[in-house]
């Protein structure tokens, strides 16, 4: 059976993708224009981000939304 995609993985992919790129945390939420701590919570999995924030996200780093949801 696969394993389903979980919020935890949801935030160690964007942790990834975002260190990939050189990202601090503060540096990406000023330039998701989020605060730091939301984008804390949702890298440890504490937090649902919603569709528009997935989207927010996704074009700040320059990939599609789906490879957000991509578990490494």
């Amino acid at each position: 059976m696969e394993r389903t995609f979980t919020i935890e993985d949801f935030g160690k992919r964007l942790r990834e993708l975002r260190k990939a790129q050189g990202y601090s945390q503060e540096g990406f939420a000023l330039t998701v224009e989020l605060d730091r701590t939301y984008i804390g919570g949702i890298e440890r999995g504490e937090r649902n981000p919603g569709l528009k924030t997935i989207l927010r996200i996704a074009e700040a780093l320059g990939v599609p939304a789906a490879e957000l949801f991509k578990a490494r």
